[in-house]
């Protein structure tokens, strides 16, 4: 890890802490997360991780860039991941459906295994969150297994379902709300991902952990689902 501490704006910093994404990033990214709202305290009007960067946004008033450049560095010195540090585990009960999930086929064209056992791998694996983004409670989760993986769709939908859990490139995520999207979709979750009663309006954050549980129609609906189909959306 070789830090680096790039001007986005006149009061906000971004300090890349790696080139490439992984999951092995995480617990680095929730200790220099720690060790930066402790540096700048009240100074800090927010901090913002991503894949590979954290974006510190500061008071301007009360530090200079150079003052912030400074605390930056202090605050990364002798940086370790703490082993017990970590985020909640959600389990997201999901409803694999065509009607739902119409990339589904796409998929399982593209690597040559059957819908059931692209559900299968999708839903046996645990995500990590690296991310908020996009919309409100928007949980960018990853890393699928590459033979999942799949580009964001040419032509994005006007309308995608709230609930809609989608995979692009080697990202998954969840639809907070009804938006416009490009993620290839496979189901829906009846999770409620954001809420604005909800301490963080967010149900996850970066450094937590997810699970897809493929559930049955009926547990869908039982559990609050809409199985409007998508087509219905448009």
């Amino acid at each position: 890890m070789n830090p680096r501490v790039e001007v986005v704006a006149l009061d906000c910093l971004m300090v890349r802490l790696f080139d490439e994404i992984s999951e092995a990033n995480m617990p680095w990214m929730l200790a220099a997360s720690e060790r930066l709202r402790e540096a700048f305290a009240s100074h800090l009007i927010d901090l913002v991780p991503s894949y590979t960067t954290l974006m510190v946004h500061y008071d301007l008033l009360a530090l200079n860039p150079v003052q912030a450049r400074e605390l930056i560095a202090e605050a990364l010195i002798d940086l370790s991941p703490n082993a017990r540090a970590g985020g909640k585990c959600h389990v997201l009960p999901v409803w694999y459906d065509l009607s739902v999930g119409p990339e589904l086929t796409l998929l399982s064209q593209r690597s040559g295994i059957t819908i059931e056992e692209v559900i299968r791998r999708h839903s046996e694996h645990e995500y990590q969150v690296f991310a908020l983004g996009f919309a409100p409670g928007f949980a960018f989760m990853g890393l699928v297994e590459e033979v999942l993986a799949a580009p964001r769709l040419s032509t994005p939908r006007k309308k995608v379902a709230a609930g809609s859990v989608g995979i692009a490139e080697r990202q998954t995520a969840a639809y907070p709300v009804v938006s416009p999207g490009g993620w290839n979709l496979i189901g829906r979750t009846p999770a409620k991902l954001f809420d604005r009663e909800r301490d963080g309006y967010s149900l996850m954050q970066p450094g937590d952990t997810v699970c897809f549980e493929a559930v049955s129609h009926a547990e869908f609906i039982n559990l609050g689902g809409d199985d409007t189909p998508l087509e219905a959306l448009a």
